[in-house]
């Protein structure tokens, strides 16, 4: 989620030190650690298969001036409303018109659970009332980028011919897919540069977990994630694992490897006075040395470098994790679960990573596709099913979330969230498998009610 806003007096940068800086001053100590997450569904005109249009008394700008009877107020570009916000919550728009929860952060899953029930509750009620169904899938299983209804977004308008001329399903990852994130605090450099190494590594296991994207344009795709194929051809500086992270000595310098990486990444915008000026395609490296249309890097021109990089595993002022498809609720609930079980525990952190450690990066790359293709039924460069690896990992999680002793206000454990992903890392099912299985008992109809979640 990104909603642009204007920059005043944002302090320049002087140098590599500053965006090392940056990164640093985002640390927070243990105490203060929390979960958040990111849920992007795709709407479609109920009773139909058609994606919802953003203009129109039924349309997604009328979607969102409809949550504030609850108290929202709507976030407006040129007068037309691009989200809906309230305290920390914000629902915003992604290209194609998904619309995606940004939630607020918690220090544990109960609450997380909590805030995306009552977000589905009310898209539910706006639903109902405008005629709107809200999916959750990685890729929308009909139309194309060419039928799906844009957004008048003008961070997007900047983003689609510069991404679209740099990987030819650029056009499919802004308007067709959806996704579950989370987000996650770090203390220190090194323990930044540990979550994100270990979060990139067992990344094919959720993707695995997750896949739920088997269907393109009505047919077959023969992915189980569909949505990971994308990001094979979306901008390969900008997307995909980071190698650097597995470099020995990584820890010591995480953020000085990050920056550098973000550094020599294209800038897609640059952001002044309201308009988004052409770069050309510069790096921020060149931007920061030679400037740019008269104008010199500030801090608020680095943010907008970090928000339009999109790896696997993103470290802006939190490490955010991006590989699992749009998936139901309780999988949502599930993987905040599951990632904070092994990110927030050193010990099962360690497992974790002891579990793939010994790839290398050529087999990392091909698990991950592995993953998305076959989903958990997938075979590791040791032998195993992602399936047994997922067993491993969702009890690491589990026991990182014991460790924590963390409880919510309902006075349960947080580990009993985990149970969806305990059963399909048992069975070696994803989301996709029951979506074929839907799909071919009863074609698109019975697609479309399989992923529906509101509406």
């Amino acid at each position: 989620m990104s909603l642009d806003r204007k920059i005043a007096g944002s302090p320049p940068v002087q140098g590599m030190e500053d965006l090392v800086a940056w990164f640093r001053e985002r640390e927070h100590p243990a105490a203060d650690w929390k979960v958040g997450i990111e849920f992007e569904a795709l709407a479609q005109v109920a009773g139909t298969l058609e994606p919802v249009p953003y203009d129109g008394p039924s349309g997604i700008e009328a979607v969102l001036r409809a949550y504030s009877r609850w108290g929202y107020e709507p976030f407006e570009e040129n007068g037309r409303a691009i989200a809906a916000q309230k305290g920390g919550l914000t629902v915003s728009i992604e290209p194609g018109g998904q619309l995606e929860l940004s939630g607020r952060p918690f220090q544990d899953v109960h609450a997380v659970a909590d805030e995306l029930d009552r977000h589905l509750e009310i898209g539910r009620a706006i639903g109902s009332e405008l005629g709107v169904e809200f999916l959750a899938t990685g890729y929308r299983p009909w139309g194309t980028p060419g039928t799906a209804r844009w957004v008048p977004k003008e961070r997007y308008a900047a983003m689609r011919p510069f991404l679209s001329a740099r990987g030819r399903l650029a056009p499919d990852m802004m308007s067709m897919t959806g996704s579950a994130q989370a987000s996650f605090d770090f203390g220190s450099e090194r323990d930044a540069a540990e979550k994100l190494r270990v979060a990139l590594g067992v990344q094919p296991a959720v993707v695995a977990l997750c896949a739920n994207s088997p269907v393109v344009q009505g047919a077959e795709s023969g992915w189980q994630s569909f949505r990971t194929e994308v990001w094979n051809h979306t901008d390969p500086a900008r997307c995909g694992i980071l190698p650097f992270a597995f470099d020995p000595g990584f820890e010591e310098e995480a953020y000085l490897r990050y920056a550098g990486w973000a550094l020599d990444a294209p800038m897609v915008f640059l952001r002044r006075d309201g308009r988004y000026l052409d770069t050309g395609g510069i790096s921020f490296r060149r931007y920061l040395a030679e400037g740019l249309h008269g104008h010199r890097a500030t801090l608020a021109d680095w943010e907008d470098q970090l928000s339009v990089l999109f790896p696997e595993v993103r470290m802006k002022g939190v490490i955010e994790v991006r590989g699992a498809d749009g998936v139901p609720p309780p999988l949502v609930k599930a993987l905040a679960a599951f990632w904070k079980g092994i990110l927030y525990s050193r010990e099962s952190r360690d497992w974790a990573w002891d579990l793939v450690r010994r790839f290398s990066l050529a087999e990392r790359v091909a698990l991950r596709d592995a993953a998305g293709r076959d989903g958990l039924r997938a075979r590791t460069p040791d032998g195993r099913t992602v399936s047994e690896l997922a067993v491993d990992l969702v009890e690491a999680a589990r026991l990182g979330l014991c460790r924590q002793g963390a409880c919510g206000e309902k006075g349960e454990d947080e580990r009993i969230w985990l149970a969806p992903l305990v059963e399909r890392a048992a069975l070696a099912r994803s989301p996709a498998d029951e979506a074929l299985e839907a799909f071919r008992a009863g074609g698109d109809q019975a697609l479309s009610a399989r992923l529906r979640i509101a509406g």
